[in-house]
Parts: structure tokens; sequence; C-alpha cells
């Protein structure tokens, strides 16, 4: 079954045209589900059954997995079947009659102007590494951009005259987004003096890189925005996708349309992008709750 995955997330990759990083979420779902029926001495996709399936669920359950990452395993189970199936391996496809629950979209994180403000301002831009993770925080909450796309950016990406940077989000689509002029000198500073210092006369592609001549990693970046959020004294669990969040929420407060975000943030379907109106609508209410008399 092991060959069966490979050829599965090739397949993905190929013909979907999926980012690396759903890619290792699919691959380690149909991980575990190969590693389930390992255990119970099937090595055949053809002799699982229906009942087989629902075993494997109650196995999730029972190891405490969250809903979400259940739910996202039933996802990726049912799509290699119908690979399976398109590829004629099986017959038949036990997962058919398996329904995938809805889950209740939750409301994102947002950080405050003056919270999101104060995170840019924590980093030391004495620094080669201060200026790059300011010019990463300052940009990040300017394009709403996600951090995948953030630290994969090159510095080819980013037109400096014109304002705005080339973005490949997921399925590598690309799309345009505007720089803010704030972000656009933040990062032309990171360009001109840290980013040489960092590089030593080495040569990089990638716009963010670090003291080994790298480009920068999510992971850390995640560790980065991690430790500005704890030296700003922001009570929150702050992570990259909470400035994306932030980002989103800002506009809409101040008059921006969801079509306009939606094209923004990458999302292909603007029932993803209409979370940001319940945000908002939370605010309205804290604030009702917060302020009236009869409240």
């Amino acid at each position: 079954m092991d060959q069966l995955r490979d050829s599965f997330l090739s397949y993905l990759a190929v013909e979907k045209g999926l980012s690396r990083n759903t890619l290792e979420s699919y691959g380690r779902d149909i991980g575990k589900f190969i590693h389930f029926f390992e255990n119970k001495n099937i090595s055949e996709v053809k002799d699982i059954k229906y009942n087989d399936i629902l075993d494997f669920l109650s196995y999730l359950k029972k190891q405490s997995f969250s809903s979400t990452t259940i739910v996202r395993c039933i996802v990726s189970v049912k799509q290699f079947f119908k690979y399976l199936l398109i590829e004629k391996i099986i017959e038949g496809d036990p997962t058919a009659h398996i329904r995938t629950p809805k889950m209740k979209k939750s409301i994102p994180g947002v950080m405050s102007i003056d919270e999101v403000e104060s995170i840019l301002e924590t980093p030391d831009e004495s620094t080669p590494e201060g200026l790059r993770d300011a010019a990463m925080l300052e940009f990040l909450y300017a394009t709403g951009t996600r951090v995948s796309e953030l630290v994969e950016l090159k510095q080819n990406d980013v037109n400096f005259e014109l304002g705005f940077v080339i973005v490949y989000g997921k399925g590598s689509k690309e799309r345009i987004v505007p720089v803010g002029e704030k972000a656009k000198e933040k990062l032309n500073e990171y360009m001109q003096t840290s980013r040489p210092t960092l590089l030593k006369d080495r040569e990089s592609k990638a716009l963010f890189v670090t003291r080994r001549g790298k480009g920068m990693t999510r992971q850390g970046f995640w560790k980065l925005i991690k430790n500005y959020a704890l030296k700003s004294g922001i009570p929150k669990n702050i992570s990259p996708h909470t400035l994306r969040h932030s980002f989103a929420t800002h506009l809409l407060e101040r008059g921006a349309d969801l079509r306009t975000i939606q094209v923004m943030l990458g999302h292909s379907d603007i029932s993803t992008t209409q979370i940001y109106t319940h945000v908002e609508k939370e605010r309205l209410k804290e604030i009702h709750k917060k302020f009236h008399p009869r409240s």
C-alpha cells in the first residue's frame, strides 16, 4: 500500500497541483490509514471493506485525535479510494457511503490595530536579523499572505516601482497583491542593508534569508513571531496566520468589500472569506456589551 500512497501523492501533485503542505497532510493521513490496516494484517486495498473503514474511524476517535484531524483524514481516505477507482486498482469504493461531517467554521483569532503596531515595533532594527524580521512582519500584515507563501517569495516576485508582489498560493495559483508604503519602505531597507550582510557575498533567490545564506523556513518564522508576541506582551496565542486574519478583518472594518479581500487572500471560494463577517459581528457584540448601559 505504500507504493499506492506514493502514486496517489504524485497524482495529486501533478494532476491537481496541490501545494507541498497539502501533500504532506495527505501523506500523513494515508500513512495513519496504512499503519492501521497493517496491524490488522490487511496488505491489499481490494480487501478493505466498508466495515473496515468504520473500524478505522473508530480507531481515530479512540486515539483522541481532534475532530478537525478526523474530518481531514476522512477526506484524504475518500480521495485515495477515488484515485484507486480511476486507476482501476479496485472495482468498488468502500468509502462511498461514508459521509464527511461538516465542520463548524471557527472564528479566527484577530489582533487589534494597537496590538499589531506593538508587535511590528518589537524587532531590534539595529541588527540585520531584526531588520529582516521587521520587514517580514510588516510585509505579512500589509499583504495578508500565508506564512508558506511568505517564506517562498523570491527577490523577483516584488515590484518596488509599482508596489505589488506576485504570490504563488495553494495549487501554485498566482495572484498579485499590493504592498503598502510602510511595508515597501521596510522591505527596501532590508534589501539594501540587512540582506547583503546576512548573505556575505553568497547568492540566494529567496527574498528573506538567514545568516546561513538559506531562505527563512516556516518553522523559523513561526518561532520568531511567537517570540515577538511574548516580548510585546500580547496576551494572545499569536501565529503568522493571526496577522493574516488581522489584515482581512481590518480591511473589512474600513469598508473593503469581500470580493476584494477574497482576491488578496487567494481564496478560491468566497464562502471561505465570509468568516471575516462573523469576526466583525463578534467584535460589534463585544463593543455593545461593554459600552451599552443595558447590556
